[in-house]
């Protein structure tokens, strides 16, 4: 019996099937692909695009889009800093998940300090967590802004808005940099084919 957080007298219950049983299973390892940058930064096509090319090859993914998950699970949670932070260790420990079912977990959200994507990365082995950082210049998310809303953080309607007047911090040393420069930029499927390729390349598509 132990005590994690606020819970206490519990008791972690381990079953014969294991994630090795279950990668196994689907020919694949389980993983994390954290895809973080700036709002109009490409993340959601990006995730989308990856998951095409890895169904085509028979791979099971599931994407955790930053928005979507704020549906449901995290809609309790507003903008706040203290909020944002409990957004991502939520997004961590679901995608921790997915990863321990054998699934390949594409999380895409902004994520924008590096503590909290650190502290995802620790609740995973060593391999796991392969940060994918969107490497596209302010100027260009900006001029994108899908959801109009750098245009509403520069009138002063939204208050704490990433790369406006909060900071975005890029990876020191991340797996994977995806860069888009002088305007121009690979199309979602060739970046995506370049996170395949690294995924080929270190084993995680092949049977466990």
């Amino acid at each position: 019996m132990s005590n994690v957080g606020n819970s206490s007298n519990i008791l972690w219950h381990k079953c014969s099937v294991e994630k090795a049983d279950r990668e196994q299973l689907l020919r694949q390892k389980g993983c994390v692909i954290w895809v973080t940058g700036l709002s109009g930064s490409g993340k959601s096509t990006l995730a989308c695009a990856l998951a095409r090319g890895l169904h085509a090859r028979g791979k099971l993914t599931y994407i955790l889009d930053g928005d979507n998950v704020r549906h449901g699970l995290n809609s309790d949670l507003s903008f706040k800093a203290e909020d944002r932070a409990e957004n991502i260790r939520r997004m961590g420990e679901v995608a921790k998940l997915f990863a321990d079912a054998g699934v390949i977990c594409i999380a895409s959200l902004i994520s924008p300090y590096r503590k909290d994507r650190e502290l995802c990365r620790s609740l995973l082995k060593e391999g796991e967590f392969i940060e994918v950082f969107m490497d596209v210049p302010l100027s260009i998310c900006e001029s994108r802004d899908p959801k109009g809303l750098y245009k509403l953080a520069r009138a002063g309607k939204i208050r704490g808005f990433t790369g406006i007047d909060d900071p975005y911090e890029p990876p020191l040393s991340c797996e994977i940099v995806l860069e888009q420069k002088d305007g121009s930029c690979a199309s979602p499927d060739r970046l995506a084919g370049r996170v395949i390729s690294y995924l080929e390349e270190k084993g995680y598509l092949s049977p466990a």
